[in-house]
C-alpha cells in the first residue's frame, strides 16, 4: 500500500504571527525545570532516573476524567498510534517504540498540569510493568529517561493553542512537532512540521522524522468505514505504515489468493488426469496397451 506525499505548497498557508517571531523572543527556562540533573533534552546520562532519585508525584494530575474530543480527532489518534503498534516492528525490527494518544506529558514536577498531545511516539522505551502506579499513568520524562521523538497535535477548534504549545514542547526536549489542521481552522495550512530544540525551532519543508525513519503524509482513503483525508505514517518509499486491520485484510487477501491458486492447480491436475485416462481408453480400443508406450 503506498501513498503519494502531499507537497508542502499544498499544505502550507500564511504563517501565524506567533510563528513569525524569532526564536530569541522566547524565554526557555531550563534551570530547575527538570528534577535531579536530567538534561534539558529530557535524558539523563544513564537513561531513566533510578528509583531512589525519582521525585514524589502525588500532587500531579495524571487524568481528569473529562476527555471530550470530536469523532475525527479520536479516529485520527487511533489510526496514528495503532499503525505504530501494528507495523513499526516490521519496519524497524531492532528498535522498540511506544505510541500514546491523549496521554499527559510531564517534564517537571513543578508543572501544575501536563501537556496532553493528541499523539506522541518515543523510541527505545518500554512500558513499565505496573501502568496503574501514579508515576506511570502519564509520560513523565524522568521515568522514561527521554522525551518523545515526535508530538502531533490535531486542531479541533481555534482555541486549542496548538501553535503556542511549541515553546513548551521545545523546552521538554521533543525533537519534532506536527500541527495537523484538517479544516485549516487556523488559516496556516493543513499540515506543518517543526524541528525543535530547547532554545529554537525551525519549520521544515519535508515531513520526515530521522530515527523513526518515517514520514507523514495526507492520504485519501477509508478508515473504520469512513472516507476522509487522514494523516498517515509512510516509509522512505511512500508505503503506508499499516494498521492491524489493514494487515489482517492483506493477510486474508493473500490467503484467499493462495487458496484460489491451489484450487486452480488442483483443477488443472484433474483435467490432465482425465485427458490421460481418455487417451488410454482410445489406445485400448485400438488394441494398444497404454502402459507399453
Amino acid at each position: 500500500m503506498s501513498s503519494k506525499p502531499v507537497t508542502i505548497d499544498e499544505m502550507k498557508g500564511e504563517e501565524a504571527p506567533f510563528l513569525r517571531r524569532p526564536a530569541s523572543d522566547f524565554a526557555f527556562v531550563q534551570n530547575g525545570a527538570l528534577p535531579n540533573g536530567v538534561s534539558p533534552t529530557g535524558a539523563s546520562p544513564n537513561g531513566a532516573l533510578p528509583p531512589i532519585q525519582r521525585p514524589n508525584v502525588d500532587h500531579l494530575i495524571t487524568e481528569d476524567d473529562t476527555p471530550v474530543d470530536n469523532i475525527f480527532s479520536e479516529k485520527e489518534q487511533r489510526l496514528l498510534a495503532g499503525s505504530i503498534h501494528a507495523s513499526f516492528g516490521e519496519h524497524q525490527p531492532d528498535r522498540k517504540i511506544e505510541a500514546f494518544a491523549n496521554v499527559g506529558l510531564y517534564h517537571s514536577v513543578n508543572e501544575s498540569y501536563p501537556l496532553v498531545p493528541d499523539v506522541m511516539a518515543s523510541l527505545d522505551v518500554e512500558l513499565p510493568d505496573d501502568i496503574w502506579a501514579k508515576r506511570h499513568r502519564s509520560y513523565m520524562i524522568w521515568e522514561y529517561g527521554k522525551a518523545p521523538e515526535i508530538v502531533i497535535e490535531i486542531v479541533s477548534n481555534k482555541i486549542g493553542g496548538e501553535e503556542q504549545k511549541i515553546e513548551r514542547y521545545g523546552r521538554m526536549g521533543v525533537a519534532y512537532y506536527v500541527i495537523h489542521d484538517p479544516e485549516n481552522q487556523l488559516g496556516n495550512g493543513i499540515l506543518r512540521m517543526f524541528k525543535l530544540s530547547p532554545s529554537d525551532f525551525e519549520e521544515l519543508d519535508e515531513f520526515w522524522v530521522p530515527g523513526l525513519e518515517l514520514g507523514l503524509t495526507l492520504w485519501n482513503g477509508e478508515f473504520e468505514g469512513w472516507n476522509a483525508t487522514w494523516l498517515r505514517w509512510v516509509d522512505k518509499d511512500g508505503n503506508l505504515l499499516e494498521t492491524g486491520m489493514e494487515r489482517e485484510a492483506k493477510e486474508r487477501q493473500r490467503a484467499e489468493e493462495e487458496r484460489q491458486r491451489a484450487e486452480e492447480e488442483h483443477r488443472r491436475a484433474e483435467e490432465a488426469e482425465q485427458d490421460r485416462e481418455r487417451m488410454a481408453a482410445k489406445l485400448r480400443e485400438l488394441g494398444i496397451d497404454p502402459d507399453s508406450i
